[in-house]
C-alpha cells in the first residue's frame, strides 16, 4: 500500500493559507482519481486524520498497489503523531510514503521531488522525521516563495511564520491552481513509472 499525505492545518481559519497547499494538492488528487460521489474524506479520530482509500478502479490508473490518502487533523507541528498512527494501523513502510508540503525555499509555482534528507526547516516534515525516527520517505515540495522584503534582507523566523499562515494573494491564485494540477501530474507519474524514472526525466 502507498500512503500519500498532504500537510496543513485543520479548520476554516487556515483553509486557504500558504501552509495548507499540501491539503489542496491531496484534495485535488482525490478529485482526479475518484468519481464525484466518492470525493469525500472519512474522519478517523483514532488516527488523528481524515483518510480515503482509493477505489480499485482508481488504483489501476496509478499503480498496482492500494493507495491511501491522508490529511492529519493535528496542527502542522504535530503532523508526525498523526502520520505515525496511520502507518502503524495499516502496517506501512515509511519508505512507501509520499508527503506533499509547502516550501518557501522554492519560487512560487516550482515543484521539486526529494527522497530523504533534512526537513529544510519545515516543522510538519520535521515532526514526521522525529516521530518516525527516519527521514527515508519521499517529499513533493510545492514552492510558495518568500515575502518580498525577506528576499533582500536577513531572514526572520517570525516573519516567515506570518507569511506561511497568510492566504495567497489574489495575483498568486492562478499560479497556485496550476501548481496544484502539476502536483497531481507529478504524483501520478511517480506512481506509474517509479521514482528513479521520474527523477531522471522530470526532476531537473
Amino acid at each position: 500500500m502507498k500512503l500519500i499525505v498532504g500537510l496543513g492545518n485543520p479548520g476554516e481559519k487556515y483553509k486557504n493559507t500558504r501552509h495548507n497547499i499540501g491539503f489542496k494538492a491531496v484534495d485535488a488528487l482525490l478529485e482526479k482519481f475518484e468519481s464525484v460521489e466518492k470525493t469525500f474524506w472519512e474522519e478517523k479520530k483514532d488516527l488523528k486524520s481524515n483518510i480515503k482509500l482509493l477505489s480499485a478502479k482508481s488504483q489501476k490508473l496509478t499503480a498496482n498497489s492500494q493507495i491511501l490518502l491522508a490529511k492529519p487533523t493535528t496542527f502542522m507541528n504535530n503532523s508526525g503523531f498523526a502520520v505515525s498512527k496511520v502507518i502503524n494501523y495499516y502496517k506501512l513502510d515509511p519508505a512507501q510514503m509520499i508527503v506533499i508540503h509547502d516550501d518557501y525555499d522554492l519560487p512560487l509555482g516550482k515543484i521539486r521531488v526529494r527522497f530523504g534528507g533534512a526537513s529544510g526547516g519545515h516543522r510538519g516534515v520535521q515532526s514526521i522525521i522525529d516521530v518516525l525516527s527516519t527521514d527515508k520517505f519521499l517529499r513533493v515540495r510545492l514552492g510558495i516563495g518568500r515575502p518580498m522584503d525577506e528576499r533582500k534582507g536577513k531572514q526572520k523566523r517570525k516573519d516567515l511564520d506570518r507569511y506561511v499562515l497568510a492566504p495567497f494573494s489574489a495575483k498568486d491564485r492562478n499560479e497556485i491552481k496550476h501548481m496544484t494540477k502539476e502536483a497531481v501530474r507529478t504524483i501520478k507519474l511517480i506512481l506509474k513509472n517509479g521514482l528513479e524514472v521520474y527523477m531522471s526525466k522530470y526532476n531537473k
